[in-house]
């Protein structure tokens, strides 16, 4: 009798604190509960029967929870089966005294007409529920763990008949509650079913079982996600993993690890990366992890990870996970300058997963503007950042997400609307090409510039040399090519035997002969004063043999003139020819 007033009281506070979010014409008509016990993370399915006995249509219906699990609750998902399709109802958390529970609106996709009923699911994620007991364990001990929750279902309404299945890990099981009727088979304890029971009953459930199951949970956990314009978004995860199982007790051994099976160690687990991932690493503080294996799929990536250690109670890991994956497949644009960017909010990091706390830095290029961010469930924006990389000016615009107590539910994609002009993607290749014509630039001034303190006359006197010989050897050159002339203006003055041109041509030979050879002595008088005396003896030699063979031009002029004039026969005219080219010596 004390038990029914006070589940009134309770209820008739709840009402008050909640106005008329709570209309007592629902009432729950059957509601089968099945406790998901077989991993770290606790999961409760509730199939709910609710009918509207009132003589009004209602929107929709309240959700609690004991507020015992307040700070456990990571997830409450509403769902209907409509033709056979499975639709989502929207769950919005309902403001009021945390000390009568947590209370959740779910809407109805249509209005529960007076006298009708119908069907909903809601599945709740708990972590950090089950207790080790004992809280330490020995290296090759089993783990033990304890489960306490609510025998029946806790509602703002009457519930007439309920049913519960608890799913265990496995078929040991120490202790457990035995309100009647119950029964238990192998890993499975049924409880139920109970009939019209009060708004909020509560009534203790504890389950003692071994549970070896992988008990990770992720402390904190860094996402970052730097977007590219250039084909490529690059992910790196930053992971704080610990044991949140039994504790270890007394020393870890080796030798017995490899010898007996350790039940609750963790050796290894698998993350599951996009199909698309490329370029994955995994590594911590000391680098490259190589005992990792990764198994490409059709749909995803599998990485199996195995941290340089096994995992025991209380024992911690840090590691980093990073890929790269193809823009087009996460990035979208408007044509203009929009964009869009939907990618997954976290990733899948181990079945089961808990992450406690997460922190999501999406890093957008240089001088994007954020226009808006849709994310499916609450979060916590921080304060933006800027991050500096190459050839950055103002800085890439970094925007900080975070939220906590995340399970697999969150694997889900958020949705991030910027601006940004593509023509700024030319900014810093043109950065580029310009530093390296500025490099160019200044090694063309410098390597023309004398920064030495004194003259090197040594090294003064060897560039003149060097400008002295080429300059006689250009003159040489020149000179050389008036031999061919002579030779022309003979055989034209043979053929025409025109006095008067041939004299002509003959003094302008004569002329650019004598001036080029005075410049090969004013070069050789130079070379003179320069002390480069191989260079003056060898000129002085070519100016020698250059006279000789002069005379010998000089003497075939004559004997031509003589033909020409009839003085000699062409016998003795080419008998002499082919003397004198005997005795010329080769310049």
């Amino acid at each position: 009798m004390n038990l029914a007033v006070c589940a009134l009281v309770l209820c008739l506070t709840v009402i008050s604190c909640f106005g008329a979010t709570i209309n007592e014409a629902l009432v729950n008509k059957d509601v089968q509960r099945k406790v998901d016990l077989t991993s770290a993370l606790v999961k409760v399915s509730t199939d709910i029967t609710v009918e509207n006995t009132g003589k009004s249509s209602l929107s929709s219906y309240v959700f609690s929870l004991d507020s015992n699990v307040a700070n456990n609750i990571a997830s409450v998902v509403a769902t209907v089966k409509s033709k056979g399709v499975v639709e989502q109802l929207s769950v919005k958390p309902v403001s009021g005294d945390k000390k009568s529970g947590l209370f959740y609106e779910i809407s109805f996709k249509q209005p529960l007409a007076a006298g009708k009923s119908t069907s909903i699911k809601v599945v709740t994620s708990l972590s950090h529920v089950l207790e080790p007991f004992p809280a330490e364990i020995r290296q090759a001990e089993r783990q033990l763990v304890k489960y306490v929750g609510n025998l029946y279902f806790y509602s703002p309404y009457t519930t007439i008949s309920q049913k519960t299945i608890v799913s265990l890990a496995s078929a040991t099981v120490e202790s457990y509650t035995k309100t009647k009727p119950v029964s238990k088979s192998d890993s499975t304890i049924t409880y139920g079913p109970y009939e019209n029971r009060p708004a909020f009953d509560v009534a203790d459930l504890q389950v003692h079982y071994e549970n070896n199951t992988p008990f990770l949970a992720v402390t904190t956990m860094t996402r970052a996600i730097e977007v590219s314009h250039w084909g490529n978004i690059a992910v790196e995860e930053t992971y704080d993993i610990r044991h949140t199982g039994a504790k270890l007790k007394g020393p870890f051994s080796r030798y017995d690890y490899q010898r007996q099976i350790a039940h609750s160690s963790i050796k290894s687990f698998k993350t599951v990366l996009p199909a698309s991932a490329a370029d994955v690493y995994y590594r911590d503080e000391i680098g490259n992890i190589s005992t990792s294996n990764m198994r490409e799929m059709d749909d995803a990536v599998e990485l199996e990870l195995r941290p340089r250690f096994p995992l025991f109670g209380g024992w911690k890991t840090h590691y980093v996970v990073g890929y790269n994956v193809p823009s087009y497949q996460y990035l979208w644009t408007d044509g203009g300058n929009g964009f869009s960017l939907k990618m997954p909010f976290v990733d899948h990091v181990f079945d089961n997963q808990i992450v406690d706390e997460i922190i999501v830095k999406i890093i957008l290029p240089e001088g994007s503007d954020v226009t808006d961010l849709q994310v499916p469930f609450d979060f916590r924006r921080g304060s933006d950042e800027l991050q500096y990389t190459y050839l950055d000016t103002i800085g890439r615009p970094v925007i900080v997400l975070s939220k906590s107590n995340l399970v697999d539910v969150h694997i889900q994609d958020f949705k991030l609307s910027y601006t940004f002009n593509k023509m700024t993607l030319l900014r810093e290749p043109m950065m580029v090409v310009g530093f390296f014509y500025l490099i160019f630039l200044f090694v063309i001034v410098y390597v023309r510039l004398d920064f030495s303190i004194s003259r090197d006359e040594a090294a003064e006197s060897k560039l003149k040399v060097a400008s002295y010989i080429e300059s006689a050897q250009s003159v040489l050159d020149r000179r050389s090519a008036l031999y061919q002339a002579y030779d022309d203006a003979v055989n034209k003055y043979k053929a025409s035997k025109d006095i008067s041109a041939y004299q002509t041509q003959r003094k302008k030979v004569d002329a650019d002969h004598k001036e080029l050879t005075a410049q090969v002595t004013t070069l050789q008088a130079q070379l003179k004063t320069e002390n480069a005396d191989a260079a003056v003896e060898k000129l002085a030699e070519i100016q020698k043999l250059d006279g000789v063979y002069k005379e010998s031009v000089a003497a075939s002029s004559g004997q031509a003139e003589k033909l020409v004039a009839g003085k000699v026969t062409r016998d003795v005219y080419v008998k002499q020819e082919e003397q004198a080219l005997t005795n010329v010596p080769s310049v």
